[in-house]
């Protein structure tokens, strides 16, 4: 089974390219995060005359996840347990924001992640951001069966990931409990799959001051596989040319094959 992960930056601006992606690289399940639209509004009709079954959830024109897939969509969750909410304003509800989405595909429990941004070191944000790792990391650890949690982690586990670490001093993403929620997730038996394949590269260009042609980049989209379905990880990639054409996504999709 191949499964892609890709941070679309808005399906609607980028609904052709996500059609040409499952094609020219033959994909299985493509998860897809920062889709900015709401459920009735998603595009599902070109990934179905593609011959691709479409799960989504989107509140708003923030956020959003989705689920495209050729080899089953069964017991699709718009949460895993325990999953944190959030609101700006701590004394209004702490409602499930549109992170999250699961689903059996092909015998696999596929998970797509918009994982919070943090925004500051001292805004609650931030402690939203490593509540929702250490919570996914307890349901990961709770798992005997073949499952993968894709998507845009906004985490940089390693110095190496970052083009320059030293300009992320005092900012999120690199921070030491950021990092000690990533690796919580990946313990016992739970491994970011995709590092095999990838080490080195980036998934992430900012926009702005030339960072791609600069390759100024992150590595902050990963696959984490359970116990039973990381050793069958047998092939990746990053694909970067994705990422170079005209009105790409910030970021590239990472692509993991798995026996």
């Amino acid at each position: 089974m191949r499964i892609a992960s890709w941070n679309i930056n808005s399906v609607r601006t980028r609904i052709e390219r996500a059609v040409d992606l499952l094609q020219r690289h033959d994909i299985d399940v493509l998860a897809l995060q920062e889709t900015k639209v709401k459920d009735e509004a998603f595009p599902t009709e070109p990934f179905t005359e593609a011959g691709y079954e479409v799960a989504h959830f989107g509140l708003n024109q923030w956020n959003g996840v989705a689920l495209i897939s050729r080899v089953g969509l069964e017991n699709v969750r718009t949460s895993f347990p325990q999953q944190p909410g959030y609101h700006n304003d701590p004394t209004a509800p702490q409602d499930i924001e549109a992170r999250a989405l699961g689903a059996e595909c092909g015998g696999v429990e596929v998970w797509s992640l918009y994982v919070p941004n943090g925004r500051e070191i001292a805004h609650p944000h931030y402690d939203y951001k490593l509540r929702f790792l250490y919570t996914l990391g307890a349901y990961a650890h709770s798992l005997s069966t073949p499952a993968v949690f894709v998507g845009d982690y906004n985490i940089a586990p390693r110095d190496s990931d970052v083009w320059d670490a030293s300009f992320f001093a005092g900012k999120t993403h690199l921070t030491e409990p950021e990092r000690h929620a990533f690796s919580f997730l990946c313990s016992e038996g739970v491994e970011e799959t995709s590092r095999r394949f990838t080490e080195g590269e980036y998934s992430y260009w900012d926009y702005t001051a030339m960072r791609f042609p600069k390759n100024e980049g992150m590595r902050i989209d990963f696959q984490v596989a359970t116990a039973a379905l990381a050793g069958r990880a047998c092939a990746g990639f990053i694909d970067r040319e994705e990422r170079s054409g005209k009105g790409a996504s910030d970021h590239a999709p990472v692509v993991v094959d798995y026996e």
